[in-house]
């Protein structure tokens, strides 16, 4: 088969980018493979065109919905019959959707990873025809990379029950540890591990040691040199980019700020003004750049260290695609170790939440249900880290997942409610009437508990579900659904729990270790006496001469140390403030490690919905606005929370 006279037929490029065909070529001679290629090096392309010569459907795993957009409207517009399937899209269109696979209509689907946890998806991917499956951001797989996550480890499985002859594995991140666990997992042979090399000629690294306290002013006179130029400015927390971006403004900078704080369509908006340059500068949470296909980025600042060097070269990364020369320098101050240090032991579940979680999972009896959110709200541990919990239960085989349903239906009539009765036969008449009758009436929409409203009615949970959802499609009501809750059949007894608490402490900790050795790796590479370029990607285990146009290689110096500044004493006020908080013993600060964790200014899932009612005031308050959050911000986490164990109130 001649490949590049496919290219030109179906993308209109005439040659490949490196490493492309040799990935193209391990899919198409039936083989899995995995293609580790810099962020901008054409990784798409990999699965897209083996999709359309294949056969069967490529299914696309993909973690960002904004993504997934841009590239299937981007093959529609080239007459390529593709389709996203995301929490975005109506009853209707899914069902369409659905249509469309069963007759064979699509080439490629690109669906977010916890879309096979919904059974009815699965069943319907075993009636299919499934050439490829192509994991966008595959070190997510890996519980040793600096991203896990946990629903991308069941596609392993996934791929075996559907008897998927070829699976790709993409990422611009992935040293070797992760590589090979990537390869282990998915079997894919060495011959077809295809890596790209990370060094990107175009991009001039720079390290940049300065105090905290000077940080801005730096930044302003370097941006004022050339402030229309695409630039992006990377920050740890979201009031840093908030505060930034104002700052910048007062400057006469065109800037915006950018986090996962902000509302969908802020972000949405956001992400098109600078796309289109309407806004050149953005002030940006690590949540902003997947996806961000613009050639003409000139600059990446990190403002703040970053988290790992893996984040790091998928950061800077997203300059220069366009192969011109492009400023990447990283603001190094020790200070920032802290605040991301202590969102690691924030991450980390105290053992006693543990054993509580694991009880409450593995002392059920047959089939039950739970609510991921509720669980991490109740026992105050990050959605995540349930997640992650559930799915190594479910790996082990201690609980097996049944099916998902929502608790809560919204609905709202298009029309009369007496006049939606009329269409149907009386005895539809007396089962809707009953239905609706057991709705709770709020200002514009009536809430049904299917639960609840099928142990009324004598009839399955299915039944009043689906019956709602066929109204939805008739046009009769708009529905909305919340509260989604997980079946599960428990598979073990309740004595082997105190086991697998033990096992899951561990796992934990060792995920908190592999962590603050990211971190001091990013200082050892601040503090390197070689080229940049070198000390990155000896990271992942590739190997090069002096670059010649990193900082190091224009002006040889050793950086001996990074600024850094001692965090101001703890007062008798601050202490007042902290003893206020802990007198009024608030739920969500009970205990020493959430109140560490509070005073530290990170959120967690109990503060993130508390209230409070301060001294004299009627109005309850978020416990976040208490003039205790983040007071201790700047100092260590383990300081902290060695105060709060001390402390007399608790």
């Amino acid at each position: 088969m001649d490949l590049t006279h496919q290219l030109e037929r179906y993308f209109g490029y005439r040659v490949f980018r490196p490493g492309q065909r040799a990935v193209i070529e391990s899919i198409l001679a039936g083989h899995s493979a995995l293609a580790v290629f810099p962020t901008g090096g054409g990784k798409s392309l990999c699965y897209q065109l083996p999709a359309l010569i294949l056969p069967g459907l490529t299914i696309v795993v993909s973690p960002l919905i904004a993504l997934m957009k841009d590239q299937v409207d981007h093959l529609e517009a080239q007459n390529i019959s593709a389709a996203r399937l995301d929490s975005t899209l109506k009853n209707e269109t899914t069902q369409e959707l659905y249509r469309k696979l069963r007759d064979h209509e699509l080439k490629l689907l690109y669906v977010a990873p916890e879309r096979f946890t919904n059974q009815s998806f699965q069943r319907l991917l075993s009636e299919l025809s499934i050439s490829l499956l192509a994991i966008d951001e595959a070190h997510c797989i890996s519980a040793w990379g600096h991203n896990f996550r946990p629903d991308y480890l069941k596609l392993k499985d996934l791929s075996r029950e559907l008897n998927i002859p070829s699976v790709l594995c993409l990422t611009a991140t992935a040293t070797q540890r992760v590589a090979q666990d990537i390869c282990e997992h998915f079997q894919i042979r060495k011959k077809d591990r295809h890596q790209l090399t990370f060094y990107r000629p175009n991009l001039n690294l720079k390290i940049t040691p300065i105090s905290a306290e000077k940080r801005k002013h730096y930044l302003i006179e370097k941006l004022k040199q050339a402030p229309q130029q695409a630039t992006i400015i990377y920050t740890t927390l979201q009031h840093e980019a908030e505060a930034l971006a104002a700052i910048l403004k007062k400057n006469q900078l065109s800037a915006r700020p950018y986090h996962a704080g902000l509302r969908p369509e802020v972000r949405s908006e956001i992400q098109e003004e600078f796309m289109s340059g309407k806004i050149p500068i953005i002030c940006a949470t690590i949540a902003f750049g997947m996806g961000i296909d613009k050639g003409d980025i000139r600059a990446v600042y990190h403002f703040n260290l970053p988290k790992s060097l893996e984040n790091y070269s998928q950061e800077i990364g997203r300059a220069g695609r366009d192969g011109k020369s492009s400023e990447c320098e990283l603001l190094a101050c020790l200070d920032d170790l802290r605040p991301l240090a202590n969102f690691t032991y924030g991450d980390t579940p105290p053992a006693s939440a543990l054993r509580a979680v694991l009880r409450q999972i593995l002392e059920q009896r047959g089939e039950f249900d739970l609510s991921i959110s509720e669980l991490s709200r109740v026992y105050d541990i990050r959605l995540h880290v349930i997640k992650t919990i559930l799915t190594y239960l479910e790996m082990d085989g201690y609980i097996q997942p049944t099916e998902r349903f929502f608790s809560l239906y919204k609905l709202q009539f298009t029309q009369s409610k007496e006049r939606l009765l009329k269409g149907f036969d009386q005895g539809q008449q007396d089962f809707l009437s009953k239905l609706f009758n057991l709705g709770k009436l709020g200002r514009q929409w009536l809430e049904i508990n299917p639960v609840e409203a099928a142990k009324q009615l004598q009839v399955s949970r299915q039944k009043v579900i689906k019956t709602l959802i066929e109204l939805e499609n008739l046009g009769e009501l708009t529905l909305k659904a919340s509260q989604l809750r997980h079946t599960y059949q428990i598979n073990c007894p309740s004595s082997d729990y105190k086991e697998i608490t033990q096992s899951m402490i561990q796992l934990f900790d060792q995920k908190e270790q592999d962590n603050l050795k990211r971190l001091d790796q990013v200082i050892s590479y601040c503090l390197g006496n070689r080229c940049s370029y070198q000390v990155l990607l000896e990271h992942f285990h590739e190997d090069i001469p002096p670059c010649g146009h990193c900082h190091y290689c224009q002006n040889p110096h050793q950086i001996d140390s990074l600024p850094s500044t001692r965090p101001a004493e703890i007062t008798t006020d601050d202490l007042e403030v902290i003893n206020n908080l802990g007198s009024t013993r608030h739920p969500a600060l009970r205990t020493p490690r959430q109140l560490a964790r509070f005073l530290c200014g990170m959120t967690s899932p109990a503060t993130s919905f508390a209230w409070y009612l301060p001294p004299g005031e009627r109005r309850k308050r978020r416990i976040t606005s208490h003039d205790a959050y983040g007071l201790l911000e700047s100092h260590d986490f383990h300081d902290v929370l060695r105060l709060c164990e001390n402390l007399i109130i608790l």
